[in-house]
């Protein structure tokens, strides 16, 4: 059954996660788990808010979950995540359709390489060296803000 206040005061919630996650990560260079169980426990009220199937609707949001958790994992491994923003990623594909979760991947990307240069810069400006720490929360806010405001727009379209 969907109810559209009720979608819209999730994924007004949503937002709000999202931006906590992002100030967070600046602060400490972490998201917390309790942050990505919210995000990831919220979505089934989403799904029912909005009527998704339990086949395949719920089944399809749960799997690109997984590949977005399997693929981001590599980005853990390589060094270039931390598993927080990996867990944070993959808590946000299960409120986003297939097509929605690409879009959200690129977006996140191009904010996290905008994020990237940016840190880098100043630092170069500061004179320091070494790797930088990127807080890749914020990018991952980005583009879920990115998604969540596409919604939003489209409806004037």
């Amino acid at each position: 059954m969907i109810d559209g206040a009720f979608v819209q005061i999730l994924e007004a919630v949503l937002a709000l996660l999202l931006v906590v996650a992002a100030v967070i990560d600046v602060r400490t260079m972490t998201i917390s788990n309790r942050l990505n169980l919210v995000v990831a426990g919220l979505a089934p009220l989403h799904w029912l808010a909005v009527g998704l199937p339990l086949w395949p609707g719920i089944g399809i949001q749960v799997a690109v979950a997984a590949g977005v958790f399997i693929l981001l994992a590599g980005a853990f491994y390589a060094g270039m995540m931390g598993g927080g923003d990996v867990k944070l990623a993959a808590a946000l594909a299960l409120w986003f359709s297939p097509a929605s979760t690409l879009r959200f991947l690129v977006f996140m990307s191009l904010a996290g390489g905008l994020l990237t240069l940016g840190i880098m810069v100043v630092r170069r400006a500061r004179g320091q060296s070494g790797k930088p720490e990127i807080p890749y929360g914020v990018a991952i806010a980005a583009g879920g803000l990115a998604i969540l405001a596409q919604r939003f727009l489209n409806q004037f379209v």
